[in-house]
C-alpha cells in the first residue's frame, strides 16, 4: 500500500472542507517558512553565540535560550512535516516523489541526532560531542536552504 493509500482517509475529510486551493498549496511553505527564518535561525545563532562568546554571562544566556528554543523548534518542524505531507495527500501528489519530500526527512532525522547528542549536557560535557553537534546544526541550517529551495520549485510546479 503506498502512502496516499494510507494517508486517504485522513486527506478526504479536509479534501471534502473546500478549504483553498492557495491555502493547501501554500500554507505549509508560508507557515514553514516562518518557524525556518525566525525560529531556526535564531536557535542557530544563539548557539554559536553560547560556543563563541567571551562574556560568560553572554555565553550562558544564549545556551540557555538555544536550549529552550531547539525543542520547540523541533516540534514545529515534525508538526510541520506531518502538515506537508498531508498537503501532498489532500492535492493527491506522490509522497514520496519529490526532494522536497526526502530532505525534509533528513531535516528531522538530524534534528533527531542533535537532540539525542545533546542529552545529559553533551553525555557529560564531551567537548567533541558539542562540537560536532554545533557543526551538525549548521549543516542542517544549510539543508534547510536547500529544503526551501527544492519546496519553492515543487510548489510551483503544480500550480
Amino acid at each position: 500500500m503506498n502512502p496516499n493509500e494510507l494517508l486517504e482517509p485522513i486527506a478526504a475529510p479536509f479534501r471534502d472542507m473546500g478549504i483553498p486551493d492557495v491555502v493547501t498549496q501554500w500554507g505549509h511553505p508560508v507557515m514553514m517558512g516562518i518557524v525556518v527564518v525566525v525560529m531556526g535561525s535564531f536557535v542557530a545563532w544563539t548557539g554559536w553565540r553560547g560556543r563563541l562568546a567571551e562574556d560568560k554571562e553572554t555565553s550562558m544566556q544564549s545556551r540557555s535560550s538555544h536550549r529552550k528554543l531547539a525543542p520547540l523548534m523541533e516540534v514545529f518542524m515534525f508538526l510541520g512535516y506531518t502538515g506537508g505531507v498531508l498537503s501532498l495527500a489532500i492535492q493527491k501528489e506522490p509522497v514520496f516523489s519529490s526532494p522536497h519530500f526526502w530532505t525534509g526527512t533528513m531535516v528531522l532525522v538530524l534534528l533527531f541526532v542533535q537532540g539525542i547528542s545533546s542529552r545529559r549536557n553533551f553525555w557529560g560535557n564531551n567537548a567533541d560531542l558539542r562540537m560536532t553537534h554545533a557543526y551538525i546544526g549548521s549543516t542542517l541550517m544549510l539543508l534547510l536552504v536547500v529544503h526551501t529551495i527544492l519546496g519553492i520549485k515543487f510548489g510551483l510546479s503544480l500550480g
